[in-house]
């Protein structure tokens, strides 16, 4: 079985700085561009695991990077060019920080808020937990850095 990458040390022309985040490095490119590696690093509620799975980091790079080929007619984004699968370039832009879950069973954060007594979506009435729900809740949340203050 191949082994998993989950570091990386590349070195640019330009490059001004590295930031590891919990499964993907990205270097900062003379401040105009940026180059994002998706490793095959695993992270769970915060948590970086010791082993990583052999390409993860290409799986989640070309769908993510199918999605801002497939939009970028609508919302133009980051994306220059995808040079490896585990690889995307773009510009260094402005970050909008939110973090949307799209959930199809009453579970997590939701089932949290609504044992709670949140009752703000229409249509929720009596549910145990791990619900199937007729319609998925699409929940938005701006982005703290924390997990909990996210999603559960």
């Amino acid at each position: 079985m191949d082994k998993a990458i989950v570091k990386t040390d590349f070195k640019f022309e330009g490059q001004r700085s590295l930031y590891v985040g919990k499964v993907r490095d990205v270097y900062d490119i003379e401040g105009r561009y940026l180059v994002m590696v998706v490793t095959d690093r695993i992270s769970a509620f915060d948590v970086v695991l010791p082993r990583g799975i052999p390409y993860k980091g290409q799986v989640l790079n070309q769908i993510a990077s199918k999605f801002l080929d497939a939009t970028a007619d609508i919302c133009p984004n980051w994306k220059i060019a995808s040079p490896d699968p585990m690889v995307t370039a773009g510009y260094r832009c402005e970050t909008f920080p939110v973090e949307m879950i799209v959930r199809a069973y009453l579970t997590g954060s939701s089932w949290r808020d609504y044992k709670a007594g949140a009752r703000e979506r229409p249509g929720l009435s009596v549910f145990v937990e791990s619900y199937k729900l007729v319609v998925s809740l699409i929940n938005v949340y701006p982005v703290s850095g924390t997990y909990d203050d996210v999603a559960g």
